[in-house]
């Protein structure tokens, strides 16, 4: 292991979502642990989300800004936020020259992308979604790699991806590939999740749903249903009306053992949420977030959906009864949930961390 001042510096560029941060946070780690030097680039909004960061990572603030939010005077000031914050990214790149800079998309890693791009230095992006964000739209024709989180990627002409996959907690690799039991007639657990934050579009509906089942169904069930703070209560009172075992939290620490343990997934099409069910490998009903932008949530779901191991319900067609009736449909059929099963496991890529680390490798040895 090469001496810290002597060790290869990785610089990451990522937004403030957990959705840039999860894969960037999994590549820090596996840098470190091979002896590289990383350093994390992003702005004051990022910088909230970068508690999951090895130690070792240091967290340098630069300006950047959005036009989405804010009034007119906030977005008439947002060219001038990035160009300093640009200027600033050339300057320290300069004073600590990286082997490689690596975005992860988000509107804080314009800074170090712009500068490494101006500089001239080894450069690539990773984008999780189906559809490239804004800013890696704007560099994909700028670096020397795109991976690729989710497959098929809808890239620029003329652009092509690598095929690498989400990076994914060390919780759900170890529970990749865990053995299904598919349906049957003794207790099931099905578990409903809408991100971080969970969606309240799922707590209007899914209760409903599961109280519409066969009684022989219903019966056996056991739920853990992810909901915002605010829609507890009464997603509560719905479950306990239905006589249905819920388990109803705003957050789960234990995603990965309660994913392994399930016979069904309903959820969101987040890139984690489908990275995690693809490596764990379990069937899922998924409801793609209407408003994301591009649609990317409905291309995320593509690659499990055209492989048979997802059920896709847009939110316009998603109500009760159409609901209820797909999760009977996988409930019922032992047979037709295993497959889904399997071919959700064919889907995943344990490896996503180690193939962007190769990448990262053998970007950084063409300098």
């Amino acid at each position: 292991m090469a001496a810290p001042d002597k060790a290869p510096l990785l610089l990451i560029a990522a937004g403030g979502t957990g959705g840039h941060m999860f894969p960037a946070q999994a590549l820090a780690e596996a840098m470190i642990a091979r002896g590289w030097r990383v350093k994390l680039s992003t702005d004051a909004r990022g910088a909230r989300y970068a508690g999951g960061f090895p130690a070792q990572v240091p967290v340098e603030q630069v300006a950047s800004a959005t036009f989405a939010r804010g009034g007119l005077a906030a977005k008439a000031l947002v060219p001038f936020r990035i160009a300093g914050g640009v200027i600033s990214a050339v300057l320290a790149l300069r004073r600590d020259r990286p082997a490689l800079v690596v975005g992860f998309g988000g509107y804080p890693s314009i800074p170090a992308l712009a500068a490494a791009t101006l500089l001239r230095l080894p450069r690539m992006i990773h984008e999780q979604n189906g559809v490239l964000g804004r800013v890696n739209a704007l560099f994909a024709r700028r670096v020397d790699a795109v991976a690729c989180g989710t497959w098929p990627t809808t890239l620029p002409e003329g652009v092509e991806g690598i095929h690498i996959g989400n990076p994914v907690r060390g919780a759900v690799l170890e529970r990749a590939g865990a053995g299904y039991i598919p349906p049957g007639d003794y207790p099931m657990d099905i578990v409903v999740i809408g991100g971080s934050q969970g969606a309240r579009i799922l707590s209007d509906v899914v209760p409903a749903a599961i109280a519409a089942l066969p009684e022989a169904v219903r019966a056996q069930l056991r739920v853990a249903h992810q909901a915002r703070a605010e829609d507890l209560p009464r997603v509560v009172q719905a479950y306990d009306t239905a006589g249905i075992s819920a388990d109803v939290q705003p957050f789960f620490t234990d995603i990965p053992r309660r994913l392994s343990e399930a016979q069904l997934v309903i959820s969101r099409s987040g890139a984690s949420s489908v990275a995690d069910i693809s490596v764990i490998g379990r069937p899922s009903i998924l409801i793609p977030f209407a408003a994301a932008t591009a649609d990317h949530q409905t291309a995320n779901a593509r690659g499990l959906v055209d492989a048979g191991a997802a059920i896709l319900i847009p939110e316009s067609a998603l109500d009760p009864a159409s609901l209820s009736a797909q999760m009977a449909a996988v409930l019922s059929q032992p047979q037709a949930a295993m497959r889904m099963a399997v071919l959700a496991t064919a889907q995943g890529r344990p490896d996503a961390t180690d193939r962007l680390v190769e990448l990262v490798l053998r970007l950084a040895r063409k300098e």
